[in-house]
């Protein structure tokens, strides 16, 4: 009974923060004169307050003493929860008909998957919209991570919910104790977005846009108040900007924090961070390449390029152009960088470049052992020898990947997608990353069916998939 408690009240106090939220959204409302959207928000947030002061106040002297069973289930059920709790003023408000739909928009919000169900997204209240992007800026540096740096309550189940929660397949803290790990992480966050904001003004755009904008950037999400995304705004400086701070935005947190804290080493040894900024390059250089007859000039065809890549690879979803209409040479760099991702402990999805680092130096060493039989060959990260270790987490994270793709993809077939489009939309679900190949500007038209198999998907992506789909197995529960 205790342990059920230690859930029910920590799962009030996020909804209470989810809830607090809310008060941005209202503020544009009350500004913009959209009185039509407050009680939508108000509602919801009053409920959360007032379930989440009775639960704070009355659990205070209850210690949380968190299991391993407890923390999955927990991490899991959280982001249901919190999924449902910020459908509620999407549907409510009737700018999402039915309340699947409403769901599906959120979880693509919290997730920063960025696929959205609405055709028209220009016609939504201003309030709305920044809350659909504001939910992008919560969930990509982690609710939970929030929960741990405002209220440091977790006490010794704090660092395994947030590991639960966090992305890549190591994850540790860099100081201490995990809410001044929490509070690091949310600090350089929160700076990020001020300055990003500030620039963006400088650009042309007013402080809501800019604002919301600066969400969906930084959390790697791709809602836009725009229905061309980022390219409504015709605007070169914009793209730059947003070119700059998505890239930023797919670096591990954790090196900005050695990098204040002068600890240039951890940065000068960091293998994914060194395969990243070499992926990201080239693969601009080649996409640039392959535009050029498309474009007429290299500098435009870069233009396009270079934005392109980093929304895809930081699984953000913005566009400034129609990459369907590209070449099919262009169009297979776009694709590959569906399997990529940005680092780990980013706020990007997908695979995570640091899985295949290691997978590579694998291979490598698995052919000198070839050449040289009886040569000691070993896996190096991060100037670290021995990490063999890492090889068959990652081994058994791809192939668990790829079966919730192929099941996904047969689920979407079943909706009457074709197969290579309903492949494309599963990696992106998967991997938190919004755009597709096929008629994916919006997923308003899939089946109802589809919708929540999808909002499983996305939720599974962000969760590192294990994290959820071990509910479904048999020696969980024994």
């Amino acid at each position: 009974m205790q342990t059920i408690f230690v859930f029910i009240r920590i799962f009030a106090i996020i909804l209470s923060i989810i809830g607090t939220s809310f008060l941005l959204p209202v503020a544009v409302a009350v500004f913009y004169g959209e009185y039509s959207a407050l009680l939508p928000f108000l509602i919801p947030m009053a409920a959360s307050w007032i379930f989440g002061a009775a639960f704070y106040f009355s659990g205070k002297k209850v210690p949380v003493k968190l299991g391993t069973r407890s923390v999955f289930v927990f991490v899991s059920f959280a982001w249901i929860a919190i999924s449902f709790f910020g459908a509620i003023p999407l549907y409510a408000g009737g700018w999402i008909g039915d309340f699947t739909s409403a769901v599906f928009e959120a979880v693509s919000g919290f997730t920063t998957t960025g696929a959205t169900v609405l055709a028209d997204v220009e016609i939504l209240p201003r309030s709305v919209n920044l809350w659909r992007m504001e939910m992008h800026w919560l969930g990509g540096m982690g609710i939970i991570a929030l929960t741990t740096a405002v209220l440091p309550l977790l006490g010794v189940g704090g660092f395994a919910l947030v590991k639960a929660e966090s992305t890549g397949p190591e994850k540790g803290k860099i100081t201490p104790k995990m809410a001044n790990t929490a509070k690091a992480l949310w600090g350089i966050y929160l700076a990020l977005t001020i300055l990003q904001t500030v620039i963006l003004m400088f650009c042309g755009m007013d402080f809501v846009d800019a604002l919301s904008h600066t969400f969906s950037t930084l959390g790697t999400g791709g809602f836009s108040s725009k229905n061309a995304s980022i390219g409504g705004f015709n605007s070169l400086s914009a793209e730059i900007v947003c070119t700059v701070f998505m890239f930023l935005a797919g670096v591990n947190f954790s090196l900005y924090f050695y990098a204040i804290t002068r600890k240039f080493s951890e940065l000068k040894n960091n293998s994914e961070f060194k395969a990243y900024i070499s992926i990201f390059v080239t693969v601009i250089i080649c996409l640039a390449l392959s535009l050029v007859k498309y474009y007429g000039g290299f500098a435009k065809a870069l233009r396009y390029a270079s934005f392109q890549v980093a929304s895809i690879m930081t699984t953000t979803g913005f566009v400034t152009a129609d990459f369907l209409q590209w070449p099919s040479v262009s169009q297979f760099f776009i694709f590959i960088l569906f399997f990529i991702g940005g680092c780990s402990g980013s706020t990007a999805g997908s695979f995570k470049v640091i899985r295949w680092v290691i997978l590579a130096k694998k291979a490598r060493v698995e052919m000198l052992k070839m050449i040289h039989p009886h040569g000691v060959f070993t896996v190096r990260v991060n100037g670290s020898a021995g990490r063999e270790d890492l090889v068959l987490n990652i081994a058994s994270f791809v192939f668990v990947y790829f079966c919730l793709a192929f099941i996904s993809t047969f689920a979407a077939t079943l909706g009457g997608i074709p197969l290579f489009e309903s492949f494309t939309a599963s990696l992106s679900m998967l991997g938190n990353i919004g755009p597709a190949f096929g008629p994916f500007a919006d997923y308003g038209w899939i089946p109802t069916f589809l919708k929540w198999i999808f909002s499983f998907m996305m939720i599974a992506g962000r969760l590192e998939i294990y994290n959820l789909i071990i509910l479904f197995t048999k020696d969980f529960w024994k």
